[in-house]
């Protein structure tokens, strides 16, 4: 979808302009401040390069993470977390999981009693399983919290390609607030107050977008594809449900949405990483290749400890596991999934017990 000029810049539902920051200058936090800019807002960017603030201040480009992609409207790139912070209405943070909450404790008290803090990222801790906006209700207790995951594709969005994503809020006035400055004709934001479900669900689909990865090298096929994807499905509602998730939650864009999109795209870094290793490279080679973060390959370990920690029936994810770091075949893993026990389709429907 062709770029427009900035003339044409103000595509969102809301008339008002906002100050609002985006922490972090990866693809997604790109992806973000480029809606937002777009859609009238003054965006404080921050990063921690300063050579990439100085490019995007100076091209208007983010060459590592989106190239040849045009950040137009008011984006004011910036190394000063303070001062974005201390500028924003709304804070957007897309940190990897495993700065998330270093960069914000060390940031803690720069944010206001009130203030909106929405967490972007897909990953989980590992100290105690906490999701992000767990991290950030610890850190930053007085600020209103909320998440944003489904199915996004950052260059999708940067290209202006409809998308959609869910706001998840405890507060519908988060919920109101983000849903008027992303809002506008490509990018349209649904609401859910299942925070935790969402954000679980943002993070578990990139398990399986590895294991979609690797049964596309292999050539598996589309049954093979459809069988894999509904029985993640399944395993990660299953999971979070147990954890206290609303399985409703896993129906929409956030739960399936997103699994759909991860599992069938070779955009995904997640599933660009199952390929590479499915197809003969070690996962250390399939990180160095992609150059970016593949937040699925931090999030099996800790599912797998957890899911056997609570008893947790996870045959997927404990499969991919010993496929990247133990001494299984891919063929072994696949054989023995389907020599298991043949239970029910659809999760909560019939009792596990009896579901043969």
């Amino acid at each position: 979808m062709p770029e427009t000029n900035t003339s044409q810049k103000k595509t969102g539902a809301s008339e008002a302009a906002h100050d609002v920051a985006v922490l972090g200058g990866g693809s997604f936090g790109t992806a973000m401040a480029k809606v937002l800019g777009e859609n009238g807002h003054t965006v404080h960017f921050w990063m921690r390069d300063p050579d990439q603030a100085a490019e995007i201040e100076n091209t208007r480009i983010n060459s590592r993470y989106m190239p040849g992609v045009e950040l137009t409207g008011d984006i004011q790139p910036t190394t000063d977390m303070a001062g974005a912070i201390a500028n924003a209405e709304i804070v957007f943070v897309a940190i990897p999981s495993k700065a998330f909450r270093s960069v914000i404790s060390q940031h803690r008290s720069e944010f206001r009693d009130g203030q909106i803090v929405i967490s972007l990222t897909k990953g989980i801790e590992r100290d105690g399983f906490k999701l992000m906006s767990e991290v950030l209700q610890e850190e930053i207790p007085r600020c209103r919290i909320g998440v944003l995951s489904g199915p996004n594709l950052a260059s999708e969005i940067a290209a202006r390609d409809l998308t959609a994503t869910v706001i998840a809020a405890k507060d519908p006035d988060v919920r109101r607030t983000v849903q008027d400055l992303l809002g506008c004709s490509y990018f349209r934001v649904y609401a859910n107050v299942d925070v935790y479900g969402v954000e679980l669900a943002g993070a578990l689909k990139n398990i399986y977008a590895i294991v979609a990865g690797l049964a596309d090298a292999l050539e598996m096929g589309e049954n093979a594809r459809a069988m894999l994807m509904t029985r993640g499905l399944a395993e990660m509602s299953r999971f979070a449900v147990s954890l206290g998730a609303n399985p409703m939650t896993f129906m929409g864009l956030a739960g399936v949405g997103d699994l759909i999109v991860t599992c069938t795209s070779s955009k995904s870094r997640n599933f660009r990483v199952g390929y590479a290793v499915g197809k003969g490279k070690t996962l250390d080679e399939a990180v160095s290749e992609l150059g970016q973060v593949a937040e699925g390959i931090y999030t099996l370990e800790l599912v797998k400890e957890k899911a056997e920690g609570v008893g947790i029936y996870m045959p997927l994810v404990r499969g991919l596991f010993e496929i990247l770091y133990g001494s299984a075949s891919i063929s072994a893993v696949i054989n023995s999934l389907m020599m298991a026990v043949q239970n029910s389709d659809v999760e909560f429907i019939l009792p596990r017990t009896i579901a043969h």
